[in-house]
């Protein structure tokens, strides 16, 4: 440790001082030591100059408590050892701290050097923080100054008082100084100097009461923040005890306002109640003076009585039941009475069927008949007489008769159809009437244009309240009903489509569309779709009413097919589309006799499909005893499902790129999704059914799952096989109609299956057996440098060879 000298002044009350030879004399103790005579400046009479070493052990001079009001300290270290400014500091006892509180190093040093640099200052309130503290833990920490705990021993209203007085004195010093400066001597210069020092410690106090007011007035402000943050605290407990109390109130109100089910139940009265009631449920001994027992004891008397209705309602249903059984006997029997009566109505038809006299039926249908519009009446007429003419081919020795596979009738509303061809003369002053009637109503009510167009579109599709309906019978008994209509302001013909059969079918999944009305005529000719009016002019007149295609309406109205024009004698040339277009019997009698084979033959391939489809549907591939020689005796893989998909999913299959980009998957085709397995190997097919089919065969492409993906793309014999299927097809169409040709098709593709992974090559380097035998006998395995299977049936030799 490095002695450094410590250059002090004191500022001495003149009460205090005495005087000596060499200047005047200070009488102070020393705590430890014996009393002390310093000596006073002689320049400056109230200021001690001490120049000493302090140590350790030698505290600094502790004057008495009457000096420290009026004295300062202010030192200069000639060093800036932090250890030293506080031992200096600290050199006074704990106890007296308030008394020597001037002498602290916390005060404002005069030196530049010490403004400068700030010693470390150790705060310390006095009051240990841990349990276990020695003896000189303690001392060490009352040698520490801090000005925060001598704000909490000092008191404010001497400071007040300090600070007056500091005031007044440098008021006076400053006044003295003024007059010193007024005089103008020589010699005031020491004087003036003497006060300026005198200022300047006055200054010094200030700045220390200054300091001591901003920690008061921090503490005060801290003690203020603790106040509300109780404040606080007790406010957020006391809204958290309103918030209690209001969930408990709510509680309560929910209790109080709780209704219970047997308020609900209407309860017999109370008279009637315990006149009525049992000793044994009424009690009334105990429900009399108990409302509680009373309610329970009248909720038991209520279930009782429901239970004895419940019993009775029972017997009453009992003897319902008897009385309808009854009700319908009798009703049987009457009902069989109507059945006997039609047959014996129907007795006599026979007879004039058979003398072909018809007569009365005949003259009926011939009176209607005149009030058709031009194209239904060629339909009625060329239909009649193709119906005619098959019953005379079939029995050319009996007289000409009706043929029973096609019947024709009229239906609709002949007075309606009267009323469309009344003269013009008869109707001038019925039209002058209803003129001015609609000028009323056109006066009392506008129709928005919104409401004009609906009314434009509806009178442009109105039909002839007439129509024509075509029976069709197949030989299975089924019936293909046709409906014909004619739109009068379009000048073309539609059709509706039913099909009905004898027995009750399931529809499979798959076969939802077969038998749609929507799809059983589509495309009977080629691109005939009818979704778009044959007559070129319809589209002049759409434009006026704001239609934009009649595929919107074709549910409605029907679909206009160009064979159901042509069967009503209608031709619409496109080279002449604002042409008048007038019906031509030889126009329908030239398609009359076709068309009518391909609606048999339509209706016919659709439920042939639709049975082979719930077979398919369950794993079945139907395989007729006529095509039995097509196959082997064994045919190991199967089919495990079949499905049908929607347009877009099949252009979506990455292996049907081909039939999408040749133009065979159509919108109006069907298609669907077959899966064959035998064991690993799964072979997908994907068909496209035409809606020509059987004269237009399904298209197959396959997928082959086992060991990779292959296809036709990458695998020849996946190639092959679809042409075994798709281009050898006529092989597989059996006896006249085909309609076997798709389970055909799918039987030959479980027997290529087979073929296939039969001749596939066993790794000979794993034991045991192969996972596909060889069970089909093959000329050759394989041909060519493409390696093809042998996929040919051959019959009745039963075995396979290549083509």
């Amino acid at each position: 440790m490095i002695a450094q000298r410590h250059l002090c002044f004191l500022e001495i009350p003149q009460t205090h001082s005495s005087e000596s030879a060499e200047g005047p004399l200070l009488h102070t103790p020393v705590k430890g030591h014996e009393a002390q005579t310093w000596t006073l400046s002689p320049q400056f009479p109230n200021l001690i100059e001490l120049d000493m070493l302090p140590s350790w052990d030698t505290p600094l001079p502790c004057f008495p408590s009457c000096i420290w009001p009026s004295c300062l300290t202010s030192g200069l270290w000639l060093s800036s050892s932090a250890s030293l400014w506080s031992r200096a500091g600290s050199g006074y006892p704990a106890g007296r701290r308030e008394e020597h509180s001037a002498f602290s190093p916390g005060s404002t040093m005069s030196s530049e050097s010490s403004k400068k640099r700030k010693p470390k200052v150790i705060r310390s309130d006095g009051t240990p923080t841990e349990g276990k503290r020695n003896r000189s833990d303690t001392e060490q920490e009352g040698k520490y100054y801090s000005e925060e705990a001598e704000v909490d021993l000092r008191d404010p209203g001497r400071d007040y008082e300090l600070y007056k007085y500091t005031c007044q004195e440098l008021q006076r010093l400053m006044a003295e100084i003024q007059d010193l400066k007024s005089k103008g001597s020589k010699d005031v210069a020491i004087e003036i100097e003497e006060r300026r020092i005198q200022s300047c410690v006055h200054f010094m106090t200030l700045k220390k009461l200054n300091r001591l007011a901003h920690i008061r007035l921090k503490k005060g402000r801290d003690q203020t923040h603790e106040a509300k943050q109780k404040v606080d605290a007790y406010h957020l407990q006391l809204q958290n005890l309103l918030y209690e109390v209001m969930h408990l109130q709510k509680e309560i109100t929910k209790c109080l306002e709780f209704k219970s089910k047997h308020e609900e139940i209407d309860l017999v009265s109370l008279e009637e109640f315990y006149s009525e009631a049992p000793p044994s449920i009424s009690k009334a001994e105990i429900t009399m003076g108990d409302p509680h027992q009373q309610t329970l004891a009248r909720l038991d008397w209520e279930l009782e009585q429901r239970k004895r209705l419940a019993e009775k309602y029972r017997e009453c249903l009992s003897n319902k039941e008897k009385i309808l059984k009854e009700i319908e006997v009798k009703r049987d029997y009457l009902s069989s009475l109507q059945p006997r009566l039609n047959s014996i109505m129907q007795a006599s038809l026979p007879v004039q069927e058979y003398l072909f006299m018809p007569f009365d039926q005949a003259h009926k249908q011939y009176e209607t008949a005149r009030h058709l519009p031009p194209p239904l009446y060629v339909l009625f007429v060329q239909a009649t007489a193709y119906g005619q003419a098959c019953a005379h081919m079939k029995s050319s020795s009996q007289p000409p008769r009706q043929d029973k596979t096609l019947s024709v009738a009229i239906e609709g509303s002949v007075d309606e159809a009267k009323a469309l061809f009344k003269p013009p003369e008869d109707s001038q002053d019925d039209e002058s009437d209803s003129d001015a009637e609609e000028e009323q109503t056109t006066k009392r009510r506008r129709p928005t244009l919104g409401v004009q167009l609906d009314d434009k579109r509806k009178e442009m599709l109105k039909r002839h309240p007439l129509s024509v309906l075509l029976d069709l019978k197949c030989k299975d008994n089924s019936v293909l009903h046709l409906t014909f209509y004619y739109l009068m302001n379009l000048n073309i013909m539609t059709v509706k489509a039913k099909v009905t059969t004898a027995v009750e079918l399931i529809t499979p999944i798959s076969a939802g569309d077969l038998l749609s009305p929507d799809s059983v005529l589509s495309c009977l000719y080629p691109g005939d779709h009818g979704k778009k009016t044959p007559n070129p002019a319809n589209q002049y007149q759409f434009d006026k009413v704001g239609i934009l295609t009649l595929r919107d309406y074709v549910l409605e109205l029907g679909h206009p097919y160009l064979w159901v024009q042509k069967l009503g004698g209608l031709h619409f040339p496109k080279e002449q589309p604002q042409q008048t277009v007038m019906p031509d019997h030889s126009q329908s009698a030239s398609h009359m006799e076709t068309t009518m084979k391909l609606l048999k033959t339509r209706v016919q391939s659709r439920l042939a499909l639709h049975k082979q489809f719930a077979s398919l549907e369950h794993g079945i591939v139907p395989v007729t005893s006529d095509c039995q020689d097509l196959f082997p005796a064994k045919v190991v893989s199967r089919l495990v499902k079949w499905v049908i998909i929607a347009h877009e999913d099949y252009m979506e299959l990455h292996f049907t790129k081909d039939i999408v980009e040749a133009g065979l998957a159509g919108d109006t085709n069907l298609y669907y999704l077959a899966l064959i397995e035998r064991g690993t190997a799964k072979l997908q097919a994907a068909v496209v059914l035409n809606p020509g089919y059987s004269s237009i065969p399904p298209v197959f492409r396959l997928c082959l799952n086992w060991k990779g993906e292959k296809t036709n793309s990458n695998d020849d014999n996946i190639r092959a096989m679809e042409s075994e299927v798709n281009v050898c097809y006529k092989e597989l169409c059996g006896p006249r109609p085909s309609h076997q040709l798709l389970t055909n098709q799918l039987q030959r593709l479980c027997v290529l299956l087979d073929v296939y992974l039969e001749t596939e090559s066993h790794d000979d380097s794993f034991e045991g057996p192969k996972e596909f035998p060889q069970e089909k006998m093959c000329l050759r395995l394989f041909r060519g440098p493409s390696r093809m299977k042998p996929f040919k049936y051959n019959h009745p030799q039963g075995f396979f060879s290549h083509r």
